[in-house]
This record gives C-alpha cells, structure tokens and sequence, in this order.
C-alpha cells in the first residue's frame, strides 16, 4: 500500500507541553511538531520560531500569558521554513530577526517552501487563510549579533550550516541555555532536504562545545541536564551519517535514486524508524543526499511539482 504523502495522513491534533528549562526561558512542544522558544526578559518577551500559522502562534502566546503579561518585543527564525515563520504576524512583534542568509532564502525560495510546505503539512496549516503573506525580517545579522531584554542578554550565532545555509542558533548566557532550531532534533527525524550533510556534524560539535545545561532542540522535548543534551547531539549526529553515507554510496558508484532510497532505509529503519516525522522526511533526506553525493552544493529549490514527482518515484 502506498503511504501517504508527507504528513497527509497526521490528522490528529497533538498535545502541547510548556516546560521551564531555565530562569525566563520556556520551550513550547508538541509531540514532534515544530517547536517554538519563549525568553523573558526584565521588561520584555523575545520568541524564537513563530509557528506556521496565526492559529498556532495563538497558542504560543497563551502560554506565554500564563508566565508573564510582559510585551513581545523580538521575534527570532532560526531558518526561513514556512512551518517555522508564517505565523509571525501574530505576535506584533516590532523586532522579527533573521540571519542575512535566512533572509536571502526567502526572497529565493520563500513562496515555492510556502506552497511545498502546505502540501505536505495540511494539519498545520489550517486557518491558513489568516497568513498575511512571506515573513519578512526587520533586521539581519551576519554571523552574531546581542539583543538586550534589559539586562538579560541574548546571542545569536551562526554556527554553521546545517539543515539550511542560513541556520541561527540563540544563546541566553546567564542560564547557559540555547535554542537551536532543527540543527539539533530529540526523537525526531531530521529534514535534511534543504541541508548540507558533510557540514552538519561539524556544526553540532560547535554547539556542544557550550557544554549547554539545556537546549530547546527544533522538534521532540526539551533537553535538560547535560547528559540529555549529548545524547541528543549524539544521535542527530548519528541520523544525519547514517543518512548520507548510504546515499552517497549508492550515488558515487552510478546507482539510483530509488537504489539510494532502499539502502539508506536499511540503515535508518532498525536506529529512527519510530521518530517523530520520519517517513516524512525520508524521501525528500534521500534525495539531498544523493544531490550532495554529486557535487551540488546548493540544495535545488523544492515546489509542490518536485516534492510529488520525487514522491511518486521512490514511493512505487
């Protein structure tokens, strides 16, 4: 039987968590959906990811309400996917960042990742109709920058690339606790289809080098205490060669796509087979992988044509 597409078949509505990982600094999840970051500071409210929706931003900001009635003055993207950035005008925040790169994507590819992404994520997108269109930083950065909320002081970094060119991490150092958006996933698959593979672990190892005492990762629950953290650096690190050195085997020696797709199930299955968007991912992984193989750096721009051919051929 042929699966469904992408995430067509999850319909059912997931439980959210809002869970304290530091003094001021909460992550919202939601059994593998995209998370989102809450930063409080003395006299105002950074968030870090909007969601893709009004209606779920919403949902955000009422858990911010039950911690603080303190305004939203920053908004951070740690990358331009739509599921992360098109429900920003909810917030009203003055202040929506984005590193130049991120920015740059979205002005290359933000309408066709809109348009892919809708396909593929329909339980997210509803009240879609509420999105005001493409998400447009106030202000860039190149590779750091400080943001005050008073005296609490936040840094965004480029770490390197990872599952985009444009990836931005956020650090809050009096608690010693980062957000890093989909460079680091707990029980999750990745989405490497906009990634850069051979880039990846060396980005991690530049997270860890922290030694963080918590990270709200891109999807699955928050990490608290160090060994929860390295277990998950770990195994996003484990996911992301376990992905590429199949595909790129099979690529390097003249195989097909489908023929890099069966092996890299071989070794993902038995490891990632019951994480978190996983046959989602797969499909749209192995096909960066194999482009990677080959030499094309930059990964090519997915519309909701290519995402179904591509599905439709490793899917047969």
């Amino acid at each position: 039987m042929a699966r469904a597409f992408a995430s067509q078949g999850d319909t059912a509505e997931k439980n959210v968590s809002f869970s304290q990982i530091g003094e001021g600094l909460y992550a919202f999840t939601a059994e593998g959906d995209p998370n989102s970051g809450v930063i409080v500071g003395d006299d105002s409210v950074m968030i870090v990811e909007a969601q893709a929706t009004p209606r779920l931003a919403r949902k955000v900001i009422e858990c911010v309400r039950s911690v603080t009635d303190k305004p939203i003055s920053h908004l951070v993207m740690t990358h331009y996917h739509a599921v992360r950035v098109l429900g920003a005008s909810a917030y009203g925040a003055p202040q929506v960042i984005m590193s130049e790169t991120a920015r740059a994507m979205v002005a290359e590819r933000g309408q066709e990742d809109w348009d892919s992404e809708f396909a593929r994520f329909p339980r997210l997108f509803q009240g879609h109709e509420e999105i005001p269109g493409l998400t447009w930083p106030t202000t860039t950065f190149h590779g750091r920058m400080s943001v005050y909320l008073g005296k609490r002081r936040i840094d965004l970094m480029q770490p390197g690339r990872a599952h985009t060119a444009g990836d931005a991490v956020v650090y809050v150092p009096d608690q010693n606790v980062m957000f890093t958006g989909d460079i680091v996933e707990y029980k999750s698959a990745c989405y490497c289809g906009d990634g850069h593979f051979h880039d990846w672990p060396a980005t991690i190892e530049a997270i860890r080098a922290w030694d963080l005492d918590a990270i709200a990762p891109g999807r699955g629950d928050a990490l608290v205490g160090r060994d929860m953290v390295n277990a998950a650096l770990d195994s996003t690190t484990d996911f992301v060669r376990s992905t590429y050195r199949p595909a790129a085997k099979v690529a390097l020696g003249g195989g097909s796509l489908k023929d890099a797709y069966d092996a890299v199930r071989a070794e993902c299955d038995p490891k990632f087979g019951d994480y978190a968007i996983y046959e989602h991912c797969l499909p749209f992984n192995v096909a960066r992988a194999y482009d990677e193989a080959r030499d094309i750096d930059t990964p090519r721009i997915w519309t909701a044509e290519r995402d179904a051919a591509m599905w439709e051929q490793l899917q047969a």
